[in-house]
C-alpha cells in the first residue's frame, strides 16, 4: 500500500465527512481528494518525475495538507521543512536532496527566493496566498484549479514518500529516508495501539515539518478521522476553546506543551469531556507532570512514547502501566521489536545500561547520500535480508521488559520538542566577529524541557553583547535553536588534545545547578 491511498480510501468511503479543520477553513475528505489530486496534476505536468524530490517549506495550513498528498500522488517523495529555517540553510536542503520542486506560502517567498537562487535543481515554485503568478511562480489556486487528469505514476510501496530531515552531530542535517512501506507500518502500528478510529477528532499544535506532527496529518487520513490543524501553541487559551468547540477526542503534544498546559490556571478537573486520549513524544514526560495530567483529566488515557525520525515510533507505554512504571517509556508498538544490548552486542540483562535497538517495517532505509552515517547505525540483524536499527541512545530495561531512557550517546539537545545539533549552532555563533570559541549546551527547563545555552570567549575589543549574539543567530537560525541564555567566559575547558570538551562543561553546569 502506498501512504496516498490514505487519503483517496477515506475519500470513497466518506466522501462529505470534514477531513480538516484549519481556523474557519472546513475540507471535506472529497475536497481534500480533489484539491490534492489537481495540485498533483500541477506538478507531474510541469515535469515533476515519479522519484523526484519535492521540498514543503510550509507552516501549518491547509494548503500544506494539499501539498502533502499532491506531492504523493505525483509519485515524489515528500521532504517537509521547518516554515522558520533560513535561506542558507534551505538552500543546502533543496541541493542535498536535488529537489525539482518548491511548495511555500506567499509570506515565506523571500527566504525561498533567497535559497533558490542558490539551488538549480528547483524547476517549479508555487508559493500560496497573494504572492502573484510570474514566470518563475505558479500561484497555488491555479495549481489547485488544474484540469488535468488525475496522476497514476507506477510504483510501489518500496518506493521512497519522504525524506525527513534531522540534525546530526555533525552540524549538517541528515535525511532519513521513509518509503511507502515504512510509512504504512509505522501508521498502522501507532493507529492501532490508540485504537484510532473514523470518529476521532484530533487536534494538531505540532509543525508538520516534525515527523509527529506530519504523522498526525497521515494518520487522521489512514482512518477517517478530522484533523484540528492549529499553526502553533503559542496561544493555549485559544487552543482549548478550539479543543471544546470541536469535542476533540485527540490530543498530541510535546513535553513543553505539557508544562504550558499544567501552568494554566483555570483548567478543571475533568475539562475537555470528549477527550479519549493524549499522546508526548519528543523526550521522556516528567514523572510529575504524567501524575499531575492523570490527575486533571482522570478519564483520559496517557501516551508516554518515545521515537526518532530514523523508525518514526519506537516504544509507547500502555496507559494502564503509567502508574505503576512513571519513569519508563515502555513497551516496543506493535509489529516492532526493541530491546537494550550490551557493550558486546549481546542483549543486556535487566538494569544494565546499552544501546537501545530496533527491529521492524518500519526501520529507515538509510541516509540520503550518506552511505557512511547509514552503515553506523543500520547494520545486519539476525536474518541475512534486514538491518537492525542502533538508536545510539542509552536504555536500560526492567525484568518485565519495559524501557527506561537514560541519556543519547552523542550530544543532541531535544528542545521544544525539537532535535538541536550543538554543532550547527556553534558554526553560526562562529559566524560572528569577535567570537573567539563557543560551546552549546543544553541545560534543563521547565517548559522547554532542554534549553539552548551558549557558552562564548569572545574578543574584548569586539564589545559584543548578548543582544548582539541573539540577533545574530536570529537572523541565521530556526527559533528553536536560538540560545535561550548566554554566558562570557575568559576560556573554554579543553580535553588533552586541545580540543573545548562539551562533555566538561555540561559536568560543571550539572554540579552547579541548585
Amino acid at each position: 500500500m502506498r501512504v496516498e491511498k490514505f487519503l483517496q480510501d477515506s475519500a470513497q468511503r466518506f466522501p462529505d465527512k470534514v477531513a480538516l479543520v484549519t481556523g474557519s477553513k472546513r475540507l471535506s475528505y472529497g475536497d481534500l481528494d480533489t484539491l490534492s489530486d489537481g495540485l498533483a496534476a500541477a506538478l507531474s505536468s510541469r515535469g515533476v518525475q515519479p522519484g523526484d524530490r519535492v521540498v514543503l517549506f510550509m507552516e501549518n495550513c491547509w494548503e500544506a495538507v494539499v501539498g502533502i498528498f499532491a506531492a504523493l500522488k505525483a509519485g515524489a517523495a515528500l521532504c517537509p521543512v521547518n516554515g522558520s529555517t533560513k535561506p542558507d540553510k534551505l538552500a543546502y536542503l533543496l541541493n542535498h536532496c536535488r529537489a525539482s520542486a518548491l511548495l511555500t506560502q506567499a509570506r515565506l517567498l523571500p527566504t525561498a527566493k533567497a535559497a533558490l537562487a542558490q539551488a538549480p535543481s528547483v524547476a517549479l515554485t508555487i508559493a500560496t496566498g497573494r504572492a502573484g503568478e510570474t514566470p518563475a511562480v505558479l500561484s497555488f489556486d491555479a495549481a489547485v484549479a488544474a484540469s488535468a487528469p488525475r496522476p497514476n505514476p507506477p510504483g510501489i510501496d518500496l518506493d521512497l514518500a519522504m525524506l525527513i530531515y534531522t540534525s546530526g552531530s555533525t552540524g549538517r542535517p541528515k535525511g532519513v529516508m521513509m518509503t511507502h512501506h515504512n510509512v504504512v507500518a509505522a501508521a498502522t502500528s501507532i493507529t492501532s495501539y490508540l485504537e484510532n478510529a473514523a470518529d476521532d477528532v484530533i487536534l494538531s499544535a505540532l509543525p508538520i515539518s516534525f515527523d509527529y506532527g506530519l504523522y498526525q496529518v497521515l494518520m487522521a487520513a489512514k482512518v477517517g478521522a478530522t484533523l484540528v490543524l492549529e499553526k502553533s501553541f503559542a496561544y493555549p487559551q485559544l487552543i482549548f476553546q478550539t479543543m471544546a468547540a470541536e469535542r476533540v477526542t485527540g490530543f498530541p503534544m510535546v513535553p513543553t506543551m505539557a508544562a504550558i498546559m499544567l501552568q494554566q490556571k483555570d483548567l478543571g478537573r475533568g475539562a475537555f469531556p470528549h477527550l479519549r486520549y493524549i499522546t508526548s513524544t519528543a523526550a521522556a514526560l516528567p514523572p510529575a507532570h504524567i501524575a499531575r495530567l492523570q490527575a486533571l483529566f482522570p478519564h483520559v488515557k496517557l501516551y508516554s512514547m518515545y521515537g526518532l525520525a530514523e523508525c518514526k515510533r519506537c516504544t509507547f507505554m500502555p496507559p494502564d502501566e503509567l502508574r505503576r512504571r512513571p519513569g519508563s517509556v515502555g513497551i516496543a508498538i506493535p509489529n516492532t521489536e526493541a530491546f537494550v544490548i550490551d557493550d558486546n552486542g549481546a542483549r543486556a540483562a535487566p538494569g544494565v545500561v546499552g544501546e537501545l535497538v530496533v527491529r521492524g517495517a518500519h526501520v529507515m532505509q538509510g541516509y540520503w547520500q550518506d552511505l557512511a552515517a547509514t552503515e553506523r547505525v543500520l547494520r545486519p540483524g539476525p536474518h541475512p535480508w534486514e538491518k537492525l536499527l542502533h538508536t545510539g541512545d542509552l536504555f536500560r530495561a526492567d525484568e518485565d521488559g519495559y524501557l527506561y531512557f537514560v541519556a543519547r550517546k552523542d550530544d543532541i539537545i531535544k528542545s521544544r520538542g525539537e532535535k538541536v545539533s550543538p554543532k550547527e549552532v556553534e558554526n553560526v555563533l562562529y559566524a560572528l566577529p569577535g567570537v573567539r570559541e563557543a560551546a552549546v549546551v543544553g541545560v534543563p527547563d521547565p517548559i522547554l524541557g532542554m534549553a539552548i545555552k551558549a557558552i562564548l570567549v569572545v574578543a574584548p575589543e569586539a564589545g559584543l553583547e548578548p543582544n548582539d549574539v541573539i540577533r545574530h543567530c536570529g537572523r541565521h537560525l530556526e527559533d528553536f535553536m536560538v540560545p535561550k541564555f548566554l554566558e562570557f567566559r575568559d576560556e573554554l575547558p579543553k580535553t588533552e588534545s586541545g580540543k573545548i570538551s562539551r562533555r566538561r562543561l555540561v559536568a560543571a553546569l550539572a554540579e552547579a545547578a541548585p
